[in-house]
């Protein structure tokens, strides 16, 4: 039986985990779940899973956790600092699934307890990659992705013989817009923005999906945590969503992972590594699938890519500012404050205007992400105004 903390349990990736480690009770224990301010869920998700812990990062919610919690038998805890207490606790396996650079230290602590981290959220390797690696490999703990992409990659990539690989392959659906004109894209509102045509995600991750920055980001992620250059590592536009990645090896062989567009897929091989586990997805239907199809991206009318690219070829600094203005920029246009077509224009302002030190240290890497943000969010007011 393995002992899991669930980081941003009430997420959508929260959520999916939770369903898989519920319904294999004999293989998991629940040590820590976390959220940041939905009690009611924290608290049920907790009861169901007889949880030892739950924490919510907002304090102030602190209260209403412990009365949902009361006479449960179900610890409780507040505050930052309280969920990467939880994180350290020593659990064989941490599913990292906060959203946004909140997740970096949690993750971190995680990390430096020497178990098997999931990284669910794309922060710590975009924005903070080379310091995340470095303490997996020096607190000998073992880093999974659940990113489908990442996870395809992880299950097709021999790592004995990373020099024979020729090329990796990240799958993008293209989003709500691919057969879109710029002229079309440029009164999107929010609502076509995060209906994505084969996923069901969060707001934040579908907007970057429709804007093809989620594949950038995929690509600066794939870049930190496998030894493969950059240069190296394309982008396909495959709508049907079937192949979640490919890797090429110089002997023409290419080896592809295919599922269902669900992330209890990749977060069960998690689970489970390096065993397999059964999940209630139905097994595809390839005949019904009928065919698959292939094509390149269009880097002038989804700028986000060749701004990925850039800053991962530019390193330091770079990916952690393009993450950071990227979150401003999506948020601003959730809430109609922006169009769509200036998200990508109000990160490509930020990397001009903001070029610091490559960060050696967790501080130094939110104090750049507060700094681009800042900077984001007052390109945001001039767009508003």
């Amino acid at each position: 039986m393995k002992t899991v903390n669930i980081l941003g349990a009430t997420g959508s990736v929260g959520t999916s985990t939770l369903d898989l480690v519920e319904r294999a009770p004999e293989a998991f224990r629940v040590r820590a779940l976390t959220a940041n301010c939905d009690v009611a869920g924290l608290a049920a998700a907790a009861i169901r899973t007889n949880a030892e812990l739950a924490v919510v990062a907002d304090e102030s919610c602190l209260d209403a956790l412990r009365t949902a919690l009361a006479g449960t038998g179900v610890a409780s805890a507040g505050g930052a600092q309280a969920v990467c207490e939880a994180a350290a606790n020593g659990a064989d396996l941490t599913m990292g699934a906060i959203v946004g650079c909140a997740g970096l230290r949690p993750t971190l602590a995680a990390i430096e307890q020497g178990g098997t981290v999931v990284l669910a959220n794309k922060e710590p390797l975009v924005s903070a990659g080379a310091i995340i690696t470095a303490a997996a490999a020096r607190h000998g703990a073992t880093l999974l992705p659940a990113d489908s992409e990442h996870n395809a990659i992880f299950q097709c990539l021999d790592l004995a013989q990373v020099d024979r690989v020729r090329r990796i392959i990240l799958t993008a659906s293209g989003g709500p817009f691919r057969d879109w004109s710029l002229e079309d894209m440029a009164s999107v509102t929010p609502a076509q923005a995060v209906a994505h045509p084969n996923w069901s995600m969060g707001a934040k991750i579908s907007v970057d999906s429709a804007t093809m920055m989620n594949k950038g980001l995929e690509l600066i992620e794939a870049a930190a945590l496998f030894p493969i250059d950059a240069d190296r590592i394309e982008i396909v536009i495959h709508r049907q969503s079937v192949i979640h990645s490919l890797v090429d090896y110089v002997d023409g062989s290419m080896l592809a992972q295919l599922g269902p567009s669900d992330m209890r897929v990749p977060i069960a091989h998690c689970l489970a590594w390096p065993e397999r586990m059964a999940t209630p997805m139905a097994p595809l239907d390839l005949v019904k699938i009928g065919r698959l199809d292939f094509e390149a991206p269009d880097e002038m009318r989804f700028r986000s890519l060749a701004l990925a690219r850039a800053a991962v070829n530019a390193g330091g600094a770079r990916p952690a500012i393009l993450n950071a203005a990227n979150e401003v920029a999506v948020a601003a246009f959730l809430k109609g404050a922006i169009g769509f077509l200036e998200i990508a224009a109000i990160v490509d302002d930020t990397l001009q205007r903001y070029d610091p030190a490559a960060p050696e240290t967790l501080d130094a890497v939110l104090h750049v992400d507060a700094e681009a943000r800042q900077l984001a969010g007052e390109r945001v007011k001039d767009c508003v105004a």
